[in-house]
């Protein structure tokens, strides 16, 4: 992987849409070595399928932290919390939660340089009390589309008109 393609991938997901011609819009790369690459991104595995979901192990990214952050309760503070550590570098997802953490926060890194960042920026932070963080060891399932973890029965039956 070089420059280009991660700017192809960049330009991909930022825009939604793994069209050449839209990435070719978003670059300014020729619409066949946007073709090219993406073929090749495929190829070696970077890319696992033709809906463009991303190896993140091969890509780079193989460290995933789940941590849990408390924060300072006060007025809207789950808005406010949320979207700092929304705006983390390397935070894909945050859920804010009942019970005595307020957040989840999952990120997926490059190195454990990538880690030190991570728990600087929480602290950071103002409104952010304590977090307790975790290493994942071994990806059980990573699904991202919710729609996989059904049966086609099961969908039917909820979607079907009586």
């Amino acid at each position: 992987m070089d420059e280009r393609d991660i700017e192809i991938l960049k330009a991909m997901y930022e825009v939604g849409d793994p069209s050449p011609k839209r990435i070719e819009e978003e670059t300014g790369m020729p619409k066949s070595t946007v073709h090219y690459r993406l073929s090749k991104l495929r190829e070696d595995g970077v890319l696992t399928n033709d809906l463009h979901e991303l190896d993140r192990e091969k890509f780079g990214l193989g460290i995933t932290v789940i941590s849990e952050v408390m924060a300072e309760y006060e007025q809207g503070y789950h808005e406010i919390v949320g979207s700092k550590l929304s705006e983390i570098e390397g935070v894909c997802e945050v859920f804010f939660t009942m019970g005595d953490t307020d957040f989840i926060v999952v990120a997926h890194l490059f190195d454990r340089e990538g880690v030190e960042s991570l728990v600087e920026a929480y602290e950071s932070i103002d409104e952010v009390e304590r977090t307790s963080s975790k290493f994942v060891i071994t990806t059980i399932k990573d699904e991202t589309n919710p729609l996989r973890t059904y049966r086609l029965e099961t969908l039917l039956e909820r979607f079907s008109s009586d």
